[in-house]
């Protein structure tokens, strides 16, 4: 499996960041783009790498409803797209009136894009799966929001997924934000696949502090001991050093090429 990053917090060489995730993904006979970032630097970044989007990319995944991984969208077209059903909510920060869900309203993606969308697990390939809505299961995360919905209810990002990759007989997630949580998210991945065996955690994992739920998700990958671990784009540095200092983690950056 072969994982370019295409947009990211930290900028690499010569390639631009910004707040916002962006993978292309090629394995199992697949090409997809996982999220988008939020402007048409994905698209600027793989031009670099000799990446054409338009031509080579088989399917879309949104994994949340976010502006910083959905709105760049606005700048690719004729995709399959796929998402959870309630990915295109307007969103907002408790204490803030900007809407930071997606720019594109449902239509408006279902003109551009063959949208489908799944609740459920969904194999996209034999060795692919979009995991649907997380269940939230553990005692530590997915707790508190700091966002609230369209109706001004707490908004815990419901339709946060995250991929799970099968290779040799292991697991390889890659996830966008963890808005449901990384351990979740892994626990889900075992259950939904059967396979036990965890080799590798990319993306995004909505840790902000050296806190309990960062202690909390540390013991649990250094029980799982995976090969590799990435945390990225929304796990901030004092979350991000805890994990230096347990796993000597390396800072992903744009224009990273990683084979798993």
């Amino acid at each position: 499996m072969k994982l370019t990053v295409l947009t990211e917090n930290t900028a690499g060489s010569i390639f631009g960041a910004e707040h916002g995730l962006s993978y292309f993904i090629e394995y199992d006979g697949m090409n997809i783009l996982f999220d988008t970032g939020h402007s048409d630097l994905f698209l600027r970044n793989a031009e670099k790498l000799k990446i054409d989007i338009a031509e080579k990319a088989d399917l879309i995944v949104l994994s949340h409803g976010h502006w910083d991984h959905g709105d760049g969208l606005r700048y690719i077209s004729n995709k399959t797209l796929l998402t959870h059903p309630d990915a295109f909510i307007k969103r907002f920060r408790k204490n803030g009136k900007t809407n930071i869900g997606l720019a594109l309203i449902k239509e408006e993606l279902e003109s551009k894009f063959n949208l489908i969308t799944y609740r459920e697990p969904h194999f996209i390939s034999d060795k692919i799966v979009f995991l649907g809505e997380i269940p939230r299961l553990n005692s530590f995360e997915s707790k508190t929001t700091t966002f609230k919905d369209e109706k001004g209810e707490e908004d815990f990002v419901i339709d946060d997924s995250a991929l799970a990759v099968i290779k040799n007989n292991q697991l390889i997630i890659v996830s966008g934000c963890a808005h449901s949580g990384i351990c979740n998210i892994c626990e889900y991945a075992k259950k939904v696949t059967g396979i036990n065996k965890i080799n590798s955690v990319i993306g995004g994992f909505h840790l902000k502090f050296n806190n309990k739920q960062t202690a909390e998700t540390i013991e649990y990958l250094k029980n799982e001991n995976p090969s590799q671990i990435i945390p990225s784009h929304c796990t901030e540095l004092p979350a991000l050093s805890a994990f230096f200092i347990e796993f000597g983690i390396n800072h992903l950056k744009t224009g990273n090429i990683i084979n798993f």
